[in-house]
Parts: structure tokens; C-alpha cells; sequence
């Protein structure tokens, strides 16, 4: 099972476990490690303190490779960017911005980067500042998005860019894990598929609105502010889609409904929460352990062939060929 991403990152299987603001955690990074991915501690909204104890946590379950994520949109971005050196984490992921400001602390750090880009554009400007690998997520993600899909950007990254790609976006099986290599990409990043696991620490309540979803209780939210949110829908996501249609007017009060509103839904509150996941949130129908999901992941794609090693060479070959005609 060996790719560039499990040789870059210390792994076993090439999953990353996405990072996902106030619900990674240790106990869900350290599991999906223990298990042979790759862990995220979610950085987004977080304090010092809480990093610190998180990272403490980890390492006392797992010896395994882990990951934060640092969003670069933080007010205290520079500070957590500060504290992954001291702290000596081994992987950083970052989202919402350029992260060469922090590239000579992490590389001087032996830190590994790794940001998440939703255009083609963004993931040569990535390779150019000398990140190690992208993560190409398509806007069937949960969460904040882009507006390319992941069918249309996986191998649009893998074509521009010669460091390894991790498509994000629309994946939760081996049917999955096998279109994203086929689209290129040599490690898959998933965050709802891990959001009903046994080590996940969201309430209930959140786990039980995800395994009842269909592929139609996905909407976005916040596209005409310019910040669109993929969740599911409930009365939070109407109500904000409503007074969407007038921005101007409403400004004040869909601010006002969106403070704190994926605090509410990490507690239990599926009313008046931000319940964020993905359109992949109507294939994720079991309860398991962290490690009981990768283990089936993999079986299900080695079954399909997606971890086919000589095809994924040649993808990277041809990618390759094609990026040194562009630029001769």
C-alpha cells in the first residue's frame, strides 16, 4: 500500500482524517493514527492550552505519525504556528490562506506542509513555495468550500503540480478511494466518514443526523457573503438560506445566528446548529471504531484495485511528462 503520501507522512494506508473545527480531537486524531492513517487535531477556534493538552493526549495513545490543522484566517494562526514547532509536530495541514509566511519555521522544524486548495491555481502556488504534498478537496466536502468538484479538480492538481496530490471531497468508501486515485491522487483526506466513529467525541444527536441523512439533506450556506458552508439541512440552514435573499437587510441577524452555531451542534443541539458534513453523509450508515473504518476502506479498495501501484506510476509519469512540456 505504499504510495508517496504513506512514504511522506510514516503511514500505513494513505487516509487523512480531515480537520474538523471543534470536533478533531485527540481522542479522534489518535485513533484514526492507531488505526493507519493519518490523525488531524483541528487547530480552528482553538486555545494554546487546548492545543497543548490535545497534543500531550495523542501521544499518550499512539506512537503513530499525527497532524493539526492550522486555519490561516485565525487571529491566532501565528501563534499556533509557533507552538506546532515547539511542540514538535510532525505534520501540519493548513486551509484558508497561503501558508508561506510560516514555510522556513516548519521546514527549519521538520515539519511536513501541506495545504488544502480548491483551484489548480492555488496548488502551483503551492508547489512553488515548496510544500510537500496538496490536498485538492472538491465542494461535495462538508464544510467550508470551493465551487469545483472533486472529479473536475483531482485531476486538473494532479496535471499542473509533480508533489503528490490527496483528493478530498465525495469519499467515504473504496469506491471512493478508487475514482480518487484513478483521478490521480496518491491518498484520499475524509472528514464525515469519521464523524459517527466510536472515538469521535460530537454528541449523539449530531452522529444520529448524519447516519439518517440522503444524498439530499446536504445544502451551502454563506455563498453570497463569499464563506459557503456545505451542512446538512435543518431549521438553522433554512433560516439562513432564507435571509440570504437579503443580505444587505439581514447582515446583522445571520451573524448573530452564526455565532456559535457549530459549538451548539457539537453539543447536541441539531436545531439550532451548524450540523457541518458532506454529500458522501448518506453513505456513512455504520457505527465503528477509527480503526474498524480504515481497515474496511482498504479491504474494499484493494478489492477494487485502486491501490494499484504500476497505475498509479504511470498517472504520475504522464503528469510529469506534461508539466515539463508546459514549462519548456
Amino acid at each position: 500500500m505504499k504510495t508517496r503520501i504513506t512514504e511522506l507522512l510514516g503511514i500505513e494506508a494513505p487516509i487523512i482524517q480531515g480537520a474538523m473545527a471543534r470536533i478533531a480531537d485527540a481522542s479522534l486524531a489518535a485513533a484514526v493514527s492507531e488505526g493507519g492513517g493519518l490523525g488531524i487535531i483541528a487547530g480552528g477556534g482553538a486555545s494554546m492550552e487546548w492545543m497543548r493538552e490535545q497534543v500531550a493526549l495523542v501521544r499518550e495513545k499512539t506512537d503513530k505519525p499525527f497532524g493539526v490543522n492550522i486555519m490561516l484566517m485565525d487571529p491566532q494562526a501565528a501563534d499556533l504556528a509557533k507552538l506546532v514547532c515547539e511542540l514538535e509536530v510532525p505534520v501540519v495541514t493548513t486551509g484558508a490562506g497561503s501558508p508561506v509566511e510560516y514555510l522556513p519555521m516548519w521546514k527549519e522544524a521538520g515539519i511536513k506542509v501541506i495545504p488544502v486548495v480548491a483551484t489548480t491555481a492555488q496548488a502551483k502556488r503551492m508547489e512553488r513555495v515548496g510544500v510537500d504534498a496538496v490536498v485538492a478537496e472538491g465542494t461535495e466536502s462538508g464544510g467550508h468550500v470551493g465551487e469545483l468538484t472533486t472529479m473536475a479538480l483531482v485531476p486538473s492538481v494532479r496535471a499542473a503540480v509533480s508533489i503528490p496530490v490527496i483528493a478530498a471531497g465525495g469519499i467515504a468508501d473504496g469506491r471512493g478511494i478508487c475514482a480518487a486515485f484513478a483521478l490521480g491522487a496518491e491518498g484520499v483526506q475524509m472528514g464525515t466518514r469519521f464523524l459517527t466513529v466510536e472515538e469521535c467525541t460530537i454528541a449523539e444527536e449530531y452522529k444520529q443526523f448524519v447516519l439518517k441523512a440522503k444524498d439530499s439533506d446536504t445544502m451551502v450556506i454563506g455563498r453570497g457573503s463569499g464563506h459557503p458552508v456545505r451542512c446538512l439541512k435543518n431549521r438553522f440552514s433554512r433560516q439562513v438560506r432564507k435571509l440570504e435573499a437579503d443580505l444587505e437587510g439581514n447582515g446583522a441577524e445571520i451573524e448573530a445566528m452564526h455565532l456559535g452555531a457549530l459549538r451548539r451542534a457539537v453539543a447536541g443541539d441539531v436545531d439550532n446548529g451548524n450540523i457541518m458534513a458532506g454529500q458522501v453523509a448518506a453513505l456513512v450508515s455504520e457505527r465503528k471504531s477509527a480503526a474498524e473504518v480504515i481497515a474496511e476502506l482498504v479491504a474494499e479498495a484493494e478489492a477494487l484495485g485502486a491501490l494499484n501501484l504500476d497505475a498509479v506510476a504511470a498517472l504520475n509519469a504522464e503528469s510529469g511528462r506534461m508539466i515539463a512540456a508546459e514549462e519548456a
